[in-house]
């Protein structure tokens, strides 16, 4: 089925309205991209809908939306297990400036998730079920009786567009009215939509954050992610890094919660 951005929208919506409300026990999520070990405990189960814009280049329109289903369950008190459905939605026209692409264009249509059958001088418009993904997170120590908490985080993703196996190496300081986080990400992939090969790459992440609590129901604070790309498998030949970062807020009710970043 495709979807048009309204669906995608409505269909999140759709869900928190329907799941969030019997599902959500605990785990919230203060930050938007940084993992914390604040896990589900055993046998409770938490629905959670994440969904994500990426948009702007250089030239052109761009917008790229990713969503994603999920069921958390606690499989101990240390050890949460879940599984995503993943879906998407690709806008882009005259966007991509890579001249080696375009050739003696000015732009042409590109970028991640147009593939590179693509006529590039006509827009591009596509969304539908991506792929799913199934994640384990190990609390080695909790954050809240230890001065430091450290986790271990699994996460293999399959899809149309790429195959990937990600791995964190996280940890959580001071659980109480302030958090401080960090995550190290490393992953290989491999990308599907480039016509006739799975081009394989690797991405290595450092992401820190701090979230206050500065009402009973609220929390904000700010996470920056430091983000290198590799056109080879295990952290081969760097050929970009960029630096994010960003304000956070989070509102927790007794039975669900939201955050935005």
């Amino acid at each position: 089925m495709k979807l048009t951005i309204k669906r995608l929208v409505a269909f999140s919506i759709f869900l928190v309205t329907a799941l969030h409300l019997s599902f959500a026990h605990a785990g919230e999520g203060v930050f938007g991209w940084i993992y914390t070990l604040d896990l589900q405990p055993k046998g409770k189960l938490e629905f959670e809908q994440r969904l994500q814009l990426n948009q702007i280049q250089a030239s052109g329109s761009y917008d790229a939306w990713t969503a994603r289903t999920e069921l958390e369950y606690g499989l101990t008190n240390d050890l949460q297990i879940a599984g995503y459905i993943n879906s998407y939605y690709t806008s882009a026209n005259q966007n991509y400036t890579n001249q080696e692409a375009c050739g003696d264009a000015p732009t042409c249509t590109g970028g991640y998730g147009v593939p590179s059958s693509h006529d590039p001088a006509t827009a591009y418009k596509r969304g539908g079920i991506e792929g799913g993904s199934l994640e384990a997170i190990y609390r080695i120590t909790n954050p809240v009786t230890s001065p430091v908490g450290v986790g271990l985080y699994l996460e293999p993703t399959w899809g149309r567009n790429k195959d990937e196996l990600e791995a964190i190496l996280q940890s959580n300081f001071i659980d109480d009215r302030l958090i401080l986080a960090g995550n190290v990400v490393a992953a290989n992939e491999r990308l599907k939509f480039i016509e006739n090969d799975n081009v394989p790459e690797s991405m290595l992440d450092f992401l820190v954050g701090a979230s206050y609590r500065f009402a009973p129901k609220w929390s904000a604070g700010v996470e920056a992610r430091f983000h290198n790309d590799y056109s080879e498998l295990n952290l081969r030949n760097q050929v970009q890094r960029a630096t994010f970062v960003g304000l956070n807020i989070h509102y927790a009710a007794k039975n669900w919660w939201v955050t935005g970043a």
